[in-house]
């Protein structure tokens, strides 16, 4: 059993769907499950979704309308066949949408996040699985939500691991090509849960560590895992070889080619990743795995943007100390804060978080109370592991510097 993850760039229009088929066909589809994510930018026009389902309910069957066309428009691209048994499939999900979205109570954004932001996988993998019957390539198309389970912290949801075994053990028939979904789970009244945003390399990692699969190969649009982002860093090169301790290192600094939750079931049971490109499937890409040396041993540059650097001194100039810092900690828990950096002295402490949930100025309100606050909103936080000087000095240049912290082997350095 090997494991497939193909992201919305790879599938983002018919042609997508359709190389995606050559690419099975190249390399084979024995004894595979496929994961898919949601097509092109449809995350983003659910968002769109949501949020006029909240603040703007005018423009809200527009919006939802703008999503349905676009699917219809890449299935048309495909079938050429409105009568064909997937567009009844499609519409029923848009039904199932409209519906939820009329009978709702829950003033709770994250939870109506996660009932609508999972149709676009949910419509991209009955595509895909109907066009994949239809060329010969025949399949089983499965809920990934009748198999990973997790509790219900929407949004982020954390798996239960013990029942979402029991489930694809059970359940999971490993003698036909199987499609699902990334990124989608349920909880245990099984509303809809979402693992994080690109999280569908977690779904790939879930199953493959349940199926005991031989590996993990993710499908994207660059050659493999890059030492820094191409849209961000000129002259990024290609990492043939990383261990799994060093891709985490790279997924919790937020290097956007590996989820961070990935890799630790994949580590567990020693399955190796692999990441590929699409367009040239042939190329042997990156892997990933136990004991590897990293190859060649450059400087690995990420960039995560829209960040917040928040920092803290006392009311009366005495010592930052572990109440005061307990105290700061649980704060930026109860407003959900994920944490990037963290920087203190004597009489100070900074913070670099990314405010996810929208909850800074209920966290900043409650900081004020104790301490002397100061805020740097939509800040970029660089991070560079096995730098150099020059590293450094070529990432500086030309920007404002509001934190630096060197540790063995990484810098990270935030900017205005």
């Amino acid at each position: 059993m090997q494991v497939f993850k193909f992201g919305g760039a790879s599938v983002k229009d018919a042609s997508g769907v359709k190389n995606m088929a050559s690419v099975l066909q190249k390399v084979g589809y024995k004894n595979k499950l496929i994961v898919v994510s949601a097509m092109g930018k449809t995350t983003n026009a659910l968002e769109v979704v949501i949020n006029n389902y909240f603040e703007n309910k005018k423009e809200l069957q527009s919006a939802i309308q703008d999503v349905k066309k676009y699917h219809n428009a890449i299935f048309l691209d495909l079938f050429d066949d409105e009568k064909h048994d997937s567009f009844k499939k499609i519409a029923t999900f848009f039904d199932e949408l409209r519906s939820f979205l009329e009978i709702n109570k829950s003033p709770d954004y994250n939870f109506v996040y996660d009932q609508v932001i999972g149709y676009g996988e949910l419509v991209s993998t009955v595509i895909i699985s109907e066009y994949l019957n239809d060329i010969g390539i025949k399949n089983n198309w499965i809920d990934a939500r009748e198999h990973i389970k997790t509790d219900n912290y929407y949004r982020r949801g954390n798996v239960n691991w013990e029942d979402t075994q029991s489930l694809i053990t059970r359940h999971f028939n490993k003698s036909v090509l199987n499609i699902t979904q990334g990124f989608i789970a349920s909880d245990a009244n099984n509303f809809t849960t979402t693992l994080g945003r690109e999280g569908s390399d977690y779904t790939a990692a879930i199953y493959a560590y349940c199926l005991n699969a031989e590996s993990v190969t993710i499908w994207k649009d660059v050659p493999g895992v890059l030492n820094a982002d191409p849209r961000y860093f000129e002259n990024a090169q290609l990492l043939n070889k990383i261990s799994y301790r060093e891709a985490i290192e790279l997924a919790f600094y937020g290097a956007s080619v590996i989820h961070p939750k990935t890799l630790q079931p994949l580590q567990q049971k020693e399955i190796p990743l692999y990441v590929k490109s699409f367009l040239k499937p042939e190329e042997p890409g990156t892997m990933v795995g136990k004991e590897i040396t990293l190859e060649p041993n450059i400087p690995c540059f990420i960039v995560k943007k829209d960040q917040v650097l928040i920092s803290l001194s006392s009311l009366d100039f005495s010592y930052i100390v572990e109440e005061n810092i307990s105290e700061i900690f649980s704060l930026l828990h109860t407003y959900k804060m994920k944490v990037d950096v963290i920087q203190n002295s004597a009489i100070s402490f900074s913070v670099c978080v990314d405010n996810i949930y929208n909850n800074l100025e209920n966290l900043l309100q409650h900081l004020k109370a104790k301490f002397k606050v100061t805020c740097h909103e939509n800040v970029s936080l660089y991070t560079i592991r096995h730098y150099n000087e020059n590293a450094i000095n070529q990432l500086e240049k030309g920007k404002t510097i509001l934190l630096k912290q060197l540790t063995e082997g990484t810098v990270q350095i935030v900017t205005k």
